[in-house]
C-alpha cells in the first residue's frame, strides 16, 4: 500500500522536482482560456445525447402537441416540455465547458514549491503524470490529461469530468432529463388514449405506422434515461450529502478533511446562500475561497 501511493504521489524532496522533470506552465495555453476536451467518444457521445433531445422534441411538438384538438394542453405542456429542454441543453452545455477544477499543469517546480513557504509539518505532493502541485482530495483524469479538484467521475456523456466547479451543472443536467423524459412519457400516454378514441387519422399529421413508430421510440428512449438520470441524480446528490465523491467511494480513501452538515455540503456546491438560482444552470455558484494546495498530515 505504500508503494502504490508513493508510486502516485510523491512527496516533496530535492531529487523529484528536478527542473528537467518539471517546466513551468506556457503561458498561451488555450485550455486556460477556453475548457475544451478533445475526446473523440466524448464528443460521440455528447452529439448523440443533443440528438436524442431533438428527436423528442421534434415528436412531442410535431407528433403530440400540435395535432392536439386543445390548444391549452398543447400551449401549456408545450412550454413546460421546451422549457425543460432548454435547460437540460443549458446544463449539458455548462457541465461540457466548464473548467472542473483542473490543477495547474507543470507547477510542481522548486521555485514554486520554495515560494509557498511550507511550515513544518506541511507536504505538497506531486502528480508524476501533468506534473502539477496535487491537492488534496485531486486525482488524475487520463482522458482531461489533468489532476481535477473533488474529481468524482468522468463522464463521456458531457465530455468532461464531473469535479468541484461543474457538479451543479452536471447534478442540473440530470434532473432535467429525468424531468422530461417523464413529461415525454406522461405525454405519450395520453395520445395513445387520445388515438384509440379517435380516428388515428385524426390524431396525428402523420400515418397511423408512422405516427405507432415515433411514439414507442420516443417511449423507449424516456423510460431509458427516466430510469439512468433518475439514479445518476440520486447518487450524486448523495455523494454531496455525504462529501465523498465517486473515486473516494470507491477506493474507500480515508477521510482527512473537515465533515459538514448536509445543508453545508449542498451549498457549497450550489452556492450561498440557498436561492432560486440553484435551479439556474446560468448562475455561477459562489463556492467561497480555499487554500487547494497545502494540508497537514
Amino acid at each position: 500500500m505504500l508503494s502504490t501511493n508513493r508510486n502516485r504521489d510523491i512527496e516533496r524532496r530535492a531529487e523529484y522536482l528536478q527542473a528537467d522533470q518539471c517546466l513551468p506552465p506556457s503561458s498561451d495555453n488555450s485550455m486556460d482560456r477556453i475548457w475544451f476536451i478533445k475526446d473523440g467518444c466524448g464528443l460521440a457521445c455528447a452529439i448523440v445525447t443533443w440528438m436524442l433531445i431533438l428527436y423528442a422534441e421534434f415528436v412531442v411538438v410535431f407528433v403530440m402537441l400540435v395535432p392536439a384538438k386543445d390548444l391549452l394542453y398543447s400551449i401549456i405542456n408545450g412550454i413546460i416540455f421546451n422549457t425543460l429542454a432548454f435547460l437540460a441543453l443549458a446544463s449539458h452545455s455548462r457541465a461540457m465547458l466548464t473548467d472542473p477544477g483542473a490543477v495547474p499543469k507543470g507547477n510542481a517546480t522548486k521555485e514554486f514549491i520554495e515560494s509557498l513557504q511550507l511550515k513544518p509539518g506541511q507536504v505538497v505532493y506531486k502528480c508524476p503524470k501533468c506534473c502539477s502541485i496535487k491537492p488534496e482530495r485531486a486525482h488524475h483524469c487520463s482522458v482531461c490529461k489533468r489532476c481535477i479538484r473533488k474529481m468524482d467521475h468522468h463522464c463521456p456523456w458531457v465530455n468532461n469530468c464531473v469535479g468541484e466547479n461543474n457538479q451543479k451543472y452536471f447534478v442540473l443536467f440530470t434532473m432535467y432529463i429525468a424531468l422530461i423524459s417523464l413529461h415525454a412519457l406522461i405525454m405519450v400516454c395520453f395520445h395513445f388514449l387520445y388515438c384509440f378514441e379517435e380516428e388515428w387519422t385524426k390524431c396525428s399529421s402523420f400515418s397511423p405506422p408512422s405516427t405507432v413508430i415515433l411514439l414507442i421510440l420516443l417511449c423507449f428512449e424516456g423510460l431509458l434515461f427516466l430510469i439512468f438520470t433518475a439514479v445518476m441524480f440520486g447518487t450524486q446528490v448523495h455523494s454531496i450529502c455525504s462529501d465523498e465523491t465517486g473515486i473516494e467511494q470507491l477506493k474507500k480513501e480515508e477521510r482527512r478533511w473537515a465533515k459538514k452538515t448536509k445543508w453545508m455540503n449542498m451549498k457549497a456546491v450550489f452556492g450561498h446562500p440557498f436561492s432560486i438560482e440553484w435551479l439556474s444552470p446560468f448562475a455561477t455558484p459562489d463556492q467561497g475561497k480555499v487554500d487547494p494546495y497545502q494540508y497537514v498530515v
